[in-house]
C-alpha cells in the first residue's frame, strides 16, 4: 500500500489518502497540546506511545467484538485505518466526578457516578468545542435520533470493555473521549483513537494521573507516564 497525499493535519496527527480509496494512513506526530491549542509542546515519543497505546486497545475492543475504523498499525508511528465519514461531535463518557464535570457543577473530583454520563460536544476548535445536547445535534443536521441513539449504545458498549480491560492493568478509567464515523451504507464505526490524550487514567492504588493532565496540569514528564500506561496494557 502506498501513502499519498495529505488529506487532514491535526493536533496530534497527520491522515493521508492511500492507493485504496477505503484505506486512510495515520501518522501520529510528537505533539501534545491542551486548552484547545492555546498550550501546545513537542515531546520526542509521544507519536509512538499514543499509536502503540491505540493500536492495543482496538485490538483488544476487536477481540469483545467492538468494530473500529482501526486497520493494522504499520510501524511505531503509523497505522491504517478504514475510510469513514466523521461525525463533527466529540462523545464523553464519564464514571467518576473529575474534570469540566466536577468543576462545572461545584464536584470535588474521584466521586463514582451512579452510572455512566454521556455529554456531546461540537467539534469545532474556532468555537472552542461547545457541549450541547441530543436536540442541538438533530436541529442542526450532524446527526439523526436513530444515529445518536446508535452513537451512544457503542459508548456504552466501549465503555464496559474500557473498564474491564483498564481494571486488568490496574487503572481507573475515569472519562474518556470517543468520535464516529460512518461508511457509505450508513454504517457507524469508532474511530479516531483511544489513548491517555483521550482519556483520564487514574492508578488504581494511589489515584495518580496516568493521562494527559500530568501534562494539562503541569504535574510532571508525559513520556514515563504513556511508557506505563502502555506496558501496563500489554504484559
Amino acid at each position: 500500500m502506498q501513502k499519498q497525499s495529505l488529506l487532514y493535519e491535526g493536533k496530534a496527527k497527520k491522515i493521508y489518502q492511500t492507493d485504496d480509496k477505503q484505506v486512510y494512513w495515520v501518522e501520529y506526530l510528537d505533539q501534545a497540546t491542551a486548552l484547545n491549542g492555546l498550550k501546545k509542546d513537542s515531546i520526542t515519543g509521544k507519536g509512538t506511545l499514543n499509536n502503540q497505546i491505540t493500536s492495543a486497545i482496538f485490538q483488544e475492543l476487536r477481540k469483545n467484538k467492538i468494530e473500529s475504523h482501526f486497520v493494522e498499525m504499520i510501524s511505531k508511528t503509523e497505522q491504517l485505518i478504514e475510510a469513514v465519514t466523521m461525525f463533527p461531535l466529540e462523545v464523553v463518557v464519564r464514571n467518576i466526578t473529575a474534570g469540566s464535570f466536577a468543576k462545572r457543577f461545584g464536584k470535588e473530583e474521584g466521586a463514582l457516578l451512579a452510572f455512566p454520563v454521556i455529554e456531546f460536544y461540537y467539534k469545532n476548535d474556532v468555537l472552542d468545542d461547545p457541549m450541547m445536547n441530543e436536540d442541538h445535534i438533530k436541529v442542526l443536521e450532524i446527526a439523526t435520533e436513530r444515529q445518536i441513539l446508535e452513537i451512544k449504545q457503542q459508548a456504552l458498549q466501549v465503555n464496559t470493555a474500557l473498564l474491564a480491560l483498564f481494571a486488568k492493568a490496574d487503572i481507573r478509567l475515569v472519562d474518556f473521549k470517543l468520535e464516529f464515523g460512518q461508511r457509505a451504507d450508513g454504517t457507524i464505526l469508532l474511530a479516531d483513537e483511544i489513548s491517555p490524550d483521550t482519556c483520564r487514567l487514574w492508578d488504581a492504588t494511589t489515584n495518580e494521573h496516568l493521562d494527559k493532565d500530568i501534562y494539562r496540569r503541569d504535574l510532571g514528564d508525559l513520556i514515563p507516564v504513556y511508557k506505563e500506561v502502555l506496558a501496563r496494557l500489554t504484559k
